[in-house]
């Protein structure tokens, strides 16, 4: 099995990175409690790192450290949405968005991502979908699934949205270092958005640290006490050790994350060319993250289907592009934070099957292959 379906990068942590974790668990004490918002050397790292990186004027004061970056999320709906209030989201998009708004009673509205549009929000739909219920806009650029990114223009526009209707805004930039092309603009450093700004990021995609969950979010002043409360009652604090790793992976080199990067631009190009190659499978250059989302419409089957026939068929894991919304119908995700060998496999695997599928117009099963 030839697994490209998981998003997280295939690399080791860097060591030094392991080793700042080591010291500090082995030798440093760091074995109990933080405060809430987490350790204040890694605070204060986040926050020089985000005005060198981002441009993002931030004090220690407004970063919040959170086991994995989803609580950020979790806190923004739960400290601003009420029954019925709304939030607009990128369909196709990652899952939880959706799941978390419907959760503390709000209503998700989807704003979809189209492939003629090169999977951008489509903004001036962002502002038709706005009503007196809204109050969040969720973006993600580079965007899981589809490795889309916002231009800087496209930035503007949601920022002039967000300030004209009074609206906060969840800048999702967990693969802000993974962008390829084009320039990297956080929203937050715009007129009028750092008080209206919750910029989520981490750690887990840039330095290959899924497993550490750490992530943390530059939260508004205003919204300060509600994050930390709702740290407080939920998990506490986050792993004291691991955020001494956290502090050497943002200080210490950068060698090791410049090469996964430098890696994943190529497998980037195979993967791409790959399925372009492959007779009725079309796929558009994701410009960040390490995601590729072919379109496989033209085999007339869901995507649910194709993927399961390439999985039990052909031995790759792929997701159906319905696992992130319903405007991911006609459409699959495949990571390519595998090896290029396993990638080439893998295309050839998929070619054979999805052959296979053209000219008889079966789908492999569970059943059909234990029969084998």
């Amino acid at each position: 099995m030839i697994h490209l379906e998981i998003g997280e990068p295939d690399f080791d942590t860097p060591r030094h990175i392991k080793d700042a974790a080591a010291r500090a668990l082995l030798d440093e004490g760091m074995t109990h409690y933080t405060a809430a918002e987490g350790i204040r050397p890694l605070r204060e790292a986040i926050a020089a790192d985000v005005r060198r990186w981002k441009g993002i004027e931030a004090v220690p004061d407004q970063v919040v450290v959170t086991p994995g970056a989803k609580p950020i999320m979790f806190y923004a709906m739960l400290a601003l949405i009420d029954d019925g209030d709304e939030v607009i989201y990128p369909n196709p998009g990652f899952p939880i968005y959706e799941s978390m708004a419907r959760y503390v009673g709000g209503t998700a509205v989807p704003a979809p991502l189209r492939e003629e549009n090169d999977f951008r929000m489509d903004v001036a739909e962002v502002e038709s979908l706005v009503t007196d219920r809204t109050r969040l806009i969720i973006f993600n650029s580079p965007h899981n699934p589809t490795g889309s990114t916002l231009s800087p223009d496209e930035i503007r526009e949601i920022a002039r949205i967000a300030v004209e209707h009074d609206l906060v805004v969840l800048a999702d930039e967990i693969y802000g270092r993974l962008q390829y092309e084009g320039e990297l603009l956080s929203i937050a450093t715009l007129p009028g958005m750092a008080e209206r700004t919750i910029t989520l990021d981490g750690f887990s995609k840039t330095f290959a640290m899924t497993g550490w969950r750490l992530g943390y979010g530059i939260v508004p002043e205003w919204l300060l006490t509600s994050y930390s409360r709702l740290v407080i009652n939920s998990v506490s604090c986050t792993n004291a050790f691991a955020q001494a790793g956290a502090i050497a992976a943002l200080t210490g080199p950068q060698d090791e994350p410049n090469a996964f990067r430098t890696e994943f631009i190529a497998r980037r190009s195979l993967i791409v060319d790959g399925l372009n190659a492959i007779d009725g499978v079309t796929c558009v250059m994701p410009h960040g993250a390490f995601y590729a989302f072919p379109n496989v419409s033209s085999f007339g089957r869901s995507s649910v289907e194709i993927a399961d026939h390439l999985l039990y068929d052909g031995g790759v894991c792929g997701l159906s592009g319905t696992a992130f919304g319903r405007f991911g119908e006609g459409y699959l995700r495949f990571s390519y934070a595998n090896s290029q060998a396993n990638i080439r496999t893998a295309l050839e695997r998929i070619e054979s099957s999805l052959a296979k599928l053209e000219r008889t117009g079966e789908l492999a099963t569970a059943a059909s292959l234990s029969s084998r």
